[in-house]
């Protein structure tokens, strides 16, 4: 039984594996390179959480798979400003139970907003503002901006957490459990 991470990226991957440890600790975690279906670097929650489902959907199709993961960062604009956040969806094969949640934010730094919007992955445009590789891979432009007291893992993991809560407690969920569509 086997968790697929729609992402190759062990910032995904990794933080998939604790939280899946704790809560199923007999099931396997791994990543596939899934297409999200949306820009490289989303804006707004509505393209943010497509892609989360999307990854999701698709990771779950993948032979082997008991549940499929997507996790997409994505950054909010409103009068000016950005916000970076991310969206989880966890799709449980075999009954179509889909459950999202979204991440804190992080204000955008203004120099890197208008890149951003014009196309450019936040990731990247952060290695060039700080002198950094690779950041998205790693604490994340969140754990670079807080001094490493907030990381890009640590953000994964929670949203991963409240999203599985219905899943652990669906007596609690009713509508969440009747809402099922087939992932297959």
């Amino acid at each position: 039984m086997t968790v697929l991470v729609g992402s190759l990226n062990p910032g995904k991957v990794q933080p998939v594996r604790d939280v899946f440890a704790v809560l199923f600790p007999e099931l396997e975690v791994s990543g596939a390179a899934v297409p999200s279906g949306v820009r490289d670097q989303p804006v707004g929650v509505g393209e943010t959480r497509r892609g989360a489902v999307n990854r999701a959907r698709r990771a779950a199709r993948l032979p082997g798979a008991t549940w499929g993961v997507g996790l997409e960062g994505g950054v909010r604009v409103e009068r000016g400003r950005g916000w970076l956040f991310g969206v989880v969806a966890a799709a449980r094969v075999g009954d179509g139970l889909l459950l999202t949640a979204r991440t804190a934010e992080l204000p955008v730094p203004e120099a890197a907003l208008p890149r951003v919007l014009a196309g450019e992955e936040l990731g990247g445009v952060m290695d060039g503002l700080l002198g950094t590789h690779d950041l998205k891979r790693g604490a994340g432009t969140v754990g670079a901006l807080t001094g490493g007291l907030v990381t890009r893992p640590a953000v994964w993991a929670q949203a991963l957490a409240l999203a599985l809560a219905p899943a652990l407690h669906p007596g609690f969920y009713p509508s969440v459990h009747a809402a099922r569509t087939n992932v297959r």
